[in-house]
């Protein structure tokens, strides 16, 4: 399983195009529409996400609601790209150099990735840095959770903490709800209110807050990923997923820091034998062993730098004329912390999926739910 995204911030559209999902595969617009939703809430973003509304289009791959094994192509339409026609044109000649972006943002793609590709005019680069790309992976990444789901696999994800302020209520499948009905994506509505006030704080200053986001996923078969090779690890896999994902910068594997420094036995999980199954009393290795699933609740930990777009720019350099400048001002959020919980679900949750079908093959959804029922079947009673 693989796919390909393209598009720019303010183009036309976004693009994605998936190859291997299986045919059989229920999967519509409602399947998908609703995580691009999700993506574009959560207090403290811009007015970018007023004018977006986020509609997947499906224009391949899927016939009567099912897939048919053919590639999905999926386009997200830019609706803002109507006020950016002559400065985004392909066409040769339209090049608006009065409007060139030419301060680049510390912190951002803009200064590196104008020497790498030899632009100086840095919307050349910020157009794909932007983190509006990621309206396309959570497409992509939603058709992976339908498959999941078809499989009795379950994912969350919600704020763990948001510029220093902790969720303290701790995660249980049963707040699934008030996680969703918060603009924090927080069961704590003690701290989101602190939350709240910190972000309005931020804004006022002209400034940007990053957080701590947790994803989980329960119902996984024992044994994806291997311990064989490397780049089968299925931990360093979800971590380069994660790491992907513009503004995040460290990923932890349960609470892989607390644990680290604690002794061996207060953090590796005790095997038991119960009810002719194995079973285990705590889980500090967040669902992972040597870089396969163990049949435990995939638990990781992704930590967000604030966005590097600030309303009270830092210095910088012009990179035509080299003379001190402030940094470029781009609409911008002044956090995406809960939005991106939902983002990571959707890349763990490809990340998911193909490890799912690496180990179990099968061209339609029938054949890889009897395979993965068998399987679950011989874990259990191993």
């Amino acid at each position: 399983m693989r796919y390909l995204t393209a598009g720019e911030s303010h183009g036309p559209q976004l693009t994605a195009i998936i190859e291997g999902l299986p045919s059989q595969l229920p999967l519509g617009q409602g399947d998908i529409n609703p995580w691009l939703k999700k993506r574009q809430g959560g207090y403290g973003r811009g007015r970018r996400m007023v004018i977006e509304t986020d509609e997947a289009q499906i224009l391949s791959g899927v016939r009567a609601g099912r897939t048919t094994g053919a590639p999905v192509t999926l386009v997200i339409e830019n609706k803002d790209h109507r006020n950016w026609t002559e400065i985004m044109s392909p066409e040769p000649g339209n090049e608006p150099r009065k409007k060139a972006l030419t301060d680049a943002r510390p912190g951002h793609a803009d200064l590196t990735g104008g020497i790498k590709y030899r632009h100086k005019d840095l919307r050349d680069v910020l157009e794909r840095a932007s983190a509006r790309e990621t309206a396309a992976r959570v497409a992509v990444g939603a058709a992976a959770l339908k498959l999941l789901s078809e499989l009795g696999v379950e994912g969350a994800n919600y704020v763990a903490s948001l510029a220093g302020i902790e969720t303290r209520q701790p995660f249980s499948w049963d707040t699934l709800d008030a996680i969703e009905d918060s603009d924090l994506r927080t069961p704590d509505a003690d701290a989101a209110a602190q939350m709240r006030e910190r972000i309005d704080q931020a804004k006022k200053d002209g400034d940007t807050l990053g957080g701590i986001l947790e994803v989980r996923f329960r119902g996984l078969p024992v044994g994806l990923g291997s311990y064989v090779h490397w780049d089968r690890k299925l931990d360093g896999r979800i971590a380069q997923a994660c790491l992907s994902v513009q503004a995040m910068k460290g990923v932890e594997i349960g609470r892989a820091f607390e644990n680290a420094v604690k002794p061996g036995s207060g953090v590796h999980d005790a095997v038991y034998y119960r009810d002719g199954t194995y079973a285990r009393d705590s889980n500090g290795a967040g669902g992972l062993e040597a870089g396969m699933t163990n049949g435990e609740e995939l638990i990781v930990r992704v930590a967000m730098k604030p966005i590097a777009t600030l309303m009270k720019p830092l210095p910088t350099v012009n990179v035509v004329t080299h003379e001190a400048s402030d940094a470029a001002r781009e609409r911008s959020d002044t956090t995406a912390v809960p939005a991106a919980g939902v983002i990571l679900q959707t890349v763990i949750g490809w990340v998911l999926a193909e490890a799912l079908l690496e180990k179990f093959g099968g061209d339609t959804l029938p054949e890889l739910r009897e395979r993965v029922q068998a399987a679950r079947a011989y874990a259990h009673d191993y």
